[in-house]
């Protein structure tokens, strides 16, 4: 197939990290993708990838992040719908502000990453979270089955220097 013949859909994910702390949105069910996860969104066109997880940042907790890392990138790929999408993934250790008061994506709460992997979330956030504060970047690559509504075959690699 033409890869002009795809669409591509580009996302950002923001892990804010305080110490040992989190922050993670408990996202409410009638929003889709229901349980914890990091802030993120999708990219505006034309802003840049790492402005887009900066603003997503701002607009869902209130915070101004600062000296974020890429971390890697998650991709979805949906053969039946001839759909890619792309997450791009950051750590952020730094951060000004306050947290917003009525946050939009659901309730903001600060957690240790050791709790948080109890918490309930989307098996593909749990799958990722611990990545964010490993060496090096990661790459996880899905294949959706629209047919069943479930994820196919993943795989992930981390690339770490040698």
């Amino acid at each position: 197939m033409n890869w002009k013949e795809i669409e591509h859909q580009m996302y950002t994910m923001c892990m804010v990290a305080d110490g040992d702390q989190i922050l993670l949105i408990k996202r409410p069910d009638y929003k889709g993708f229901p349980g914890y996860l990091a802030p993120g969104g999708k990219v505006e066109f034309p802003e840049s990838i790492t402005d887009a997880a900066k603003r997503e940042v701002l607009e869902e907790t209130g915070l101004h992040v600062k000296n974020i890392i890429f971390k890697g990138w998650d991709e979805y790929v949906n053969p039946q719908m001839n759909v890619r999408y792309m997450v791009f993934n950051y750590l952020a250790d730094s951060f000004e502000g306050s947290l917003l008061a009525d946050p939009p994506e659901g309730e903001l709460q600060w957690v240790s990453r050791q709790d948080a992997m109890d918490l309930p979330m989307q098996d593909w956030f749990k799958r990722k979270l611990p990545l964010f504060f490993e060496e090096g970047t990661f790459e996880i690559h899905s294949v959706w089955d629209e047919e069943h509504n479930t994820e196919g075959t993943s795989k992930t690699r981390v690339f770490t220097k040698i």
